[in-house]
C-alpha cells in the first residue's frame, strides 16, 4: 500500500463492503467534516458553469488573515502534495531527508532527478529528530524536508530551534510540513516569523475531514511563491474546494472542539495500547500513533485485522522503518475501542455491554405518522414474539395519560405500550412538555412536575432532562428484547438542532438506525426526504437507514421514479408505502376522553383498541419490508 485510506483497495483485499471497514490507515479527523460543509457545496452547484478563480484569490486572502502573512506569500494547491512536488523543480540543490517520515518527500524530489540522501531517526529515540545533529550533517547546501509533526510518529520539533536552523543555513532550503499541524494546541506555525529559507506546507483536507476536495497551500518568501505559479498549472483547485478551504480557515471553533477530542484519544490509546504485550507504542502529538509489533510482523498483523473489518497503515514502505511497524489513526472512543481489543491477546477480549436491538421512527414534519408507526411496529414485534416497549424521550401534548401510580406520560406512549400489551409507565415517555403559553411549558419528567418553564429556562434545564431520559432508556433496554423509539417534530429543525434530545442524539445514544416518515397525502413528500437530508450533519446521515411513505392513496408502482431520484439524492431507499387507512379507530392524543379508550394500567385492552391496533399492524407488517427491517435491527 503506497499511502493509507484506499478504501477502494480496502474493500478489494478485505471482501467487505466500504461500510463495513474502520479506516485506521487515514489520519482524518475522527469528528467528520464540519456541519456547514454540506449546505456550502450545495450552494456552489450553480457556479460550476464557470472556470474557478485561477489565482485562488478568497482562499488566499482567508489563509492570509489566518496566518498573519501577505497573499503573496502564498500558492493554493491541489493538496499540499501537489506543491511538494513543485518545490524541488525550482529549488536545485541535493535533497536530504530525516527518515521515517513521509513517502513522497523522496518522491517529490526523485521525480525531478534530484540526489536524495536520508539522515536516519532512531527507535531508541521514538524517531525524534535532533536538530543540532542534522546541523552536523549538512555538510553541503540541501533541501531538507521536515515533517512537523512527522509522519508516521507524530513527533515535533520546537519551532524556534527550526527557525534557528534555517539562519545558521542560509544557503540550504528547509520544507516543513505542516499537514497535520491543526491536531497540535499549542504548536507554533513556522509561516509565523519565518526566514527567507523556509518554506511551509499546509494541508486543509486532514482536519476538516475533506480530502475528497483536495486543497493545501505553501507559505513562503514572495519570490519562491511567484516561481512555483509559473510552473503551476492552470486551474489547480476546483470551485468547490476553493469555497470549503475559505471557510476551513475562518472556522477555529472546529478546530478547538478537534484538538480536545484527539487529545483525549490519543492519550487513552497511548495508556491501553501501552499496556499490550508484544506492542510498542512511540508517543507523538498528532492524529496518530506508530506501533512496533513484535509478534506477529506487520503484514500479517495487518491482513488479520482487515479481516476483522479494520484497516491499518503497514509502514514497511516507510524508509527507516521494516515489517515490524504499523500506524493507527486516532478515531472515535467506540472505533478505537475496537482496535485496542482486537490488538490485545494477552487477555480475553473486553465484552462490550449488550446493545438491546433498536428502531426509531422520525418525521418530516410534525403528524407525519411517526406515532402510527411506532405503534404498529410494536404490535408486529409483539405478534413474532418479542417482548418490545416503547419510548419517547420527550413529547409535547396539552392533555396527558395518568399511570397507576399517578404519574402523567404522552398519550400516545400509552397506546404504543398498550401495542405491546404491556402496562404504560413513565419510562417510556420520562419527559412530557405540557404548553400553556406560547413561549412555555409545565414540565414533567417521570410523571413529576418540575414547575413551568419558559423556552430560555427549559434549554438550561434540557442536559437535566436529557440525563433522564437516558436512564429511563437503559431502564427499559435492561427489561425487554426490542426498543421502538419515536422522534419528535422533524430532525431537521435547524434551530432545535443544538439542545436536541429527542431526535438523533437519542439515536445515537440508543445506537438505533432511523427510518423518516413522510405524508404523501399533504404533498411534497421526496422534496422532503431530500431536504432532510440536505441539513442532517453526516453522522446524522449515517443514521438514517431509509424513508416510509404514509398515507398513500394509489398505486405504490407509480411511484418507482421517485424512489429512484431520492435514493440518487441521498444514498438511501424507500422501505416501503403505507397506504391511508380510513377510520383506524384509535383516539386522538390530545382527546379529552383519551384515558378511556386505553386500560389506564390494565393489559387487557378494549376490543375495539385492541381491534384497531391489530388492523394497523396488519396493514404495515404488508407495506414495510419487515425481514429488511429486522436485519436492521439485528435480529
Amino acid at each position: 500500500m503506497s499511502h493509507g485510506g484506499n478504501i477502494r483497495s480496502l474493500v478489494a483485499a478485505s471482501g467487505k463492503p466500504a461500510e463495513g471497514i474502520i479506516d485506521f490507515s487515514a489520519n482524518l479527523n475522527p469528528l467528520g467534516p464540519p456541519s456547514w460543509l454540506r449546505a456550502l457545496i450545495s450552494s456552489q452547484v450553480a457556479s460550476l458553469v464557470h472556470y474557478p478563480d485561477p489565482d485562488c484569490t478568497e482562499l488566499r486572502e482567508a489563509a492570509a488573515e489566518r496566518y498573519g502573512v501577505s497573499p503573496d506569500e502564498i500558492i493554493a494547491g491541489n493538496g499540499s502534495v501537489e506543491l511538494m512536488y513543485l518545490i524541488p523543480r525550482i529549488i536545485e540543490k541535493p535533497c536530504l531527508i530525516p527518515v521515517p517520515s513521509y513517502i513522497d518527500y523522496a518522491r517529490a524530489a526523485a521525480a525531478t532527478g534530484r540526489q536524495v540522501e536520508f539522515f536516519p531517526l532512531h527507535a531508541s529515540e521514538g524517531f525524534s529528530l535532533d536538530l543540532n545533529v542534522l546541523d552536523a550533517a549538512l555538510t553541503k547546501d540541501a533541501l531538507v524536508f521536515i515533517g512537523q509533526p512527522n509522519n508516521p510518529n507524530g513527533a515535533i520539533c520546537d519551532p524556534d530551534e527550526l527557525r534557528r536552523l534555517a539562519l545558521r543555513r542560509p544557503d540550504s532550503f528547509f520544507v516543513i510540513d505542516e499537514a497535520f499541524a491543526d491536531f497540535v494546541s499549542d504548536l507554533d506555525s513556522l509561516t509565523r516569523e519565518r526566514p527567507a529559507n523556509i518554506a511551509v506546507l499546509l494541508s486543509l483536507t486532514k482536519c476538516f475531514a475533506i480530502p475528497g476536495l483536495r486543497v493545501g497551500l505553501a507559505v513562503a518568501d514572495a519570490s519562491i511563491i511567484s516561481r512555483l505559479r509559473e510552473i503551476q498549472i492552470p486551474w489547480p483547485v476546483n470551485t468547490m474546494a476553493l469555497t470549503a478551504g475559505a471557510k476551513a480557515l475562518c472556522d477555529r471553533e472546529y478546530l478547538a472542539k478537534t484538538r480536545e477530542y484527539v487529545d483525549r484519544q490519543r492519550e487513552r490509546m497511548l495508556r491501553e495500547l501501552g499496556e499490550i504485550k508484544n506492542l510498542t507504542v512511540y508517543p507523538g502529538r498528532a492524529n496518530f500513533l506508530l506501533l512496533r509489533v513484535d509478534r506477529p510482523d506487520a503484514p500479517e498483523l495487518t491482513g488479520k485485522l482487515l479481516a476483522r473489518g479494520i484497516a491499518v497503515r503497514d509502514c514497511r514502505n516507510f524508509t527507516g522503518l521494516d515489517d515490524r511497524f504499523i500506524r493507527v489513526a486516532v478515531r472515535t472512543e467506540e472505533e478505537n475501542s475496537r482496535l485496542i481489543e482486537a490488538l490485545d491477546d494477552s487477555r480475553l477480549p473486553r465484552k462490550a455491554p449488550r446493545r438491546t436491538p433498536a428502531i426509531m421512527f422520525q418525521g418530516t414534519s410534525s403528524n407525519a405518522g411517526k406515532s402510527i408507526m411506532t405503534a404498529a411496529m410494536c404490535r408486529i414485534l409483539l405478534q413474532d414474539g418479542y417482548k418490545v416497549a416503547p419510548f419517547k424521550s420527550q413529547n409535547m401534548s396539552s392533555n396527558s395519560f395518568v399511570t397507576p401510580a399517578g404519574e402523567e406520560m404522552a398519550c400516545a406512549q400509552a397506546i404504543q405500550a398498550q401495542a405491546c400489551r404491556i402496562e404504560p409507565e413513565t419510562r417510556m415517555n420520562p419527559v412530557l412538555l405540557k404548553p400553556n403559553s406560547d413561549v412555555g411549558s409545565q414540565v414533567i419528567v417521570r410523571g413529576r412536575s418540575m414547575g413551568n418553564m419558559v423556552v430560555e429556562k427549559y434549554i438550561r434545564f434540557k442536559p437535566e432532562a436529557f440525563r433522564a431520559a437516558k436512564e429511563a432508556y437503559d431502564g427499559l433496554a435492561r427489561d425487554y428484547d426490542v426498543i421502538v423509539l419515536e422522534g419528535a417534530g422533524s430532525p431537521a429543525e435547524v434551530n432545535l438542532k443544538s439542545n436536541d434530545i429527542v431526535n438523533m442524539n437519542m439515536a445515537c445514544y440508543a445506537g438505533s438506525p432511523v427510518l423518516l416518515v413522510g405524508d404523501i397525502d399533504r404533498g411534497g413528500v421526496f422534496a422532503s426526504f431530500i431536504g432532510t437530508m440536505e441539513v442532517l450533519e453526516e453522522w446524522e446521515r449515517a443514521l438514517v437507514a431509509g424513508f416510509v411513505i404514509n398515507r398513500f392513496r394509489g398505486r405504490a408502482s407509480l411511484l418507482q421514479d421517485a424512489f429512484e431520484y431520492t435514493k440518487r439524492h441521498t444514498g438511501k431507499s424507500v422501505f416501503g408505502v403505507v397506504p391511508y387507512i380510513r377510520g383506524i379507530g384509535l383516539p386522538e392524543e390530545d382527546s379529552l376522553g383519551f384515558n378511556e379508550s386505553v386500560s389506564n394500567g390494565e393489559t387487557d385492552l378494549p376490543g375495539d383498541l385492541d381491534a384497531a391496533l391489530d388492523r394497523l399492524a396488519e396493514t404495515v407488517r404488508q407495506s414495510l419490508r419487515i425481514d429488511k427491517l429486522y436485519r436492521l435491527m439485528g435480529l
